[in-house]
């Protein structure tokens, strides 16, 4: 069964930040619609028993230093994934590391702040109790 990591991870981390909006899509409007975390699968590889994903997470708010808190909450609720699964998934989680922390990247709205960070996500299917 291949899993879906980019889900595991959204789920994971919306739990984790509550007060945000969690998505793998942008919205239009997007500054009526901060906090807002953007989570994407970009690569990764197997060795037919782990799969390791790029994932890379944009942070979005109204002001720098909401964007630096939200991209730090983001950091900290990636790696709390580490040793954990996904029940409806059948997801294991082994292991989170920071592949580029996160950095603020232009976005071309003066109402948007973004910052941009990869994790390497270590997963495996979590056998059938």
């Amino acid at each position: 069964m291949w899993a879906d990591i980019e889900l595991a991870v959204i789920s994971g981390v919306r739990a984790r930040l509550p007060g945000a909006r969690v998505t793998d899509e942008l919205p239009d409007k997007l500054e009526t619609r901060l906090p807002l975390v953007w989570v994407r699968v970009m690569g990764g590889g197997d060795d037919r028993v782990t799969d390791t994903a790029t994932v890379d997470v944009q942070t979005f708010a109204a002001t720098r230093a909401a964007m630096w808190e939200l991209a730090e909450q983001a950091r900290t609720a990636v790696h709390a994934l580490a040793a954990t699964h996904d029940s409806g998934q059948r997801v294991v989680i082994d292991d989170v590391t920071t592949a580029a922390r996160p950095a603020e990247v232009p976005y071309g709205n003066p109402g948007v702040r973004r910052a941009v960070a990869s994790y390497e996500v270590a997963t495996r299917e979590r056998a059938a109790t």
